[in-house]
């Protein structure tokens, strides 16, 4: 399972920095909570072929007691409490502070602690770690983010004691690995209980912390599935958190495990923020994705409405995955829902030939073609499939660079619709032929 990095420390010490640059400058996933001023921002990183998820807090101030600064520790502490590593960063030039004591005694508790001494570029390496090892939390190494320097060594060091992503090779590609995702109390449990009764459930945690996601292999009409539960995500936190608290770091972890999200929405509520930023991950990961909204019985009509109404515009960039009302408690629309997991990993596993994605796309020219930009009008010359999951098209030409997103979005349609790509993300990459005149040009 992909290992989780929280970086701590108290304030202007470098955390976002250095989170830019774990994470490649990506935007991060804001967590967002009803009475939390500041948030927590949730990046992917990689190390070569390693990947992890890495968590970004605001300033951490043990000893507050009021105000803004003790929902900032609350931040903090939950990101410490879901983290496989964590990342104290602390600022070489002000030196051993009383609020790094402080920090470090919290950190006592976890296993596995790295201290990250910042802002060391022109200092002996030596010289600016010293004073840190009175902190006791583990061996400190000096970096700067801000220079990239140290930080390559140190992720090595931190990422060392986790196994290896799996080759997704190993696994029988006829097997659907499903992630059932969203808040506390939608229904993710009652769900897979539905499907594979509850005295049928074999449950066992992958490689890492007792804190992955759960896997939960089944058979349904002689296919294999295994389910990835979050469910077990709610827990009270040491600072008082609610029980009922949305940890989207297991969501992070079951989507990337994934091939196909079912994103779990409870009709009652609607679409919420925190419903919002896990589908633009599911997304961004490229995942296929059906919408499951639960206790559509239980919902009165309005309700109904309302969260239908919430789908097109809270979640209009998922208009290709298909939506199911279900009632997981009774068992009701399961079958639907299930063969929709079906459809959106077969198109997401889709082979397109060439020759027909070729004539896809010709019909698509002559349907519409590109807008000129100028004099120039973008010329299409052909098509082929560059990988699958999601698949993704390339498209060779002339003045490709021209263009525009809306006509983009029209071939996504197009291909979409000539292939049936229901339930899939389709990524669309242009390829330019090189000029042989420009170098020649005076």
């Amino acid at each position: 399972m992909t290992p989780v990095l929280a970086l701590v420390g108290r304030p202007n010490v470098g955390k976002s920095t250095l989170f830019n640059r774990l994470t490649r400058s990506r935007e991060a996933i804001v967590h967002d909570l009803p009475g939390v001023t500041r948030d927590r921002h949730y990046g992917d990183g990689r190390l070569g072929d390693r990947r992890f998820i890495a968590i970004d807090t605001g300033g951490f101030e043990p000893r507050a007691h009021e105000g803004l600064a003790v929902e900032m520790v609350r931040q903090a502490e939950q990101a410490i409490a879901e983290a496989d590593a964590v990342l104290f960063v602390v600022d070489a030039r002000a030196g051993l502070t009383a609020a790094d004591r402080d920090i470090a005694e919290r950190l006592r508790r976890h296993a596995r602690v790295w201290v990250a001494v910042n802002k060391a570029e022109g200092m002996q390496a030596d010289t600016a770690v010293a004073e840190f090892h009175e902190l006791g939390v583990g061996a400190p190494a000096a970096i700067s983010a801000a220079h990239g320097e140290g930080v390559r060594e140190l992720l090595e060091a931190v990422l060392q004691p986790f196994p290896p992503d799996e080759p997704s090779q190993e696994r029988d590609e006829r097997e659907v690995r499903v992630a059932i995702v969203g808040r506390p109390n939608v229904g993710k449990s009652t769900l897979i209980n539905a499907l594979v009764g509850e005295e049928r459930v074999i449950a066992f945690d992958q490689p890492g912390t007792t804190r992955d996601p759960i896997e939960v292999p089944f058979e349904r009409g002689g296919r294999r599935y295994t389910l990835i539960d979050t469910a077990g995500v709610r827990r009270r936190g040491r600072t008082g958190t609610p029980p009922e608290y949305f940890s989207i770091v297991k969501a992070l972890q079951a989507i990337e495990a994934a091939n196909v999200a079912v994103l779990l929405l409870e009709a009652a509520d609607g679409v919420t923020e925190q419903d919002a930023h896990v589908a633009g991950y599911v997304l961004e990961r490229g995942r296929a994705v059906v919408l499951g909204i639960n206790k559509w019985d239980a919902a009165g009509k309005e309700a109904r409405a309302r969260v239908k109404n919430e789908l097109e515009w809270k979640l209009g960039f998922l208009r290709f995955a298909e939506a199911h009302f279900i009632s997981a408690k009774d068992g009701k629309g399961l079958g639907p829902l299930m063969r929709a997991v079906d459809t959106a990993h077969a198109a997401a596993m889709a082979r397109l030939p060439t020759p027909k994605l070729t004539r896809a796309m010709i019909a698509a020219v002559e349907r519409q073609a590109p807008p000129k930009t100028g004099l120039i009008r973008p010329k299409l010359r052909y098509a082929h499939q560059g990988g699958v999951n999601p698949p993704r098209i390339i498209i060779h030409g002339n003045a490709l660079d021209r263009v525009p997103a809306s006509y983009q979005r029209y071939l996504e349609g197009y291909f979409r619709n000539a292939f049936q790509l229901v339930g899939t993300p389709l990524a669309i990459e242009f390829r330019t032929g090189r000029n042989p005149y420009a170098k020649k040009a005076r």
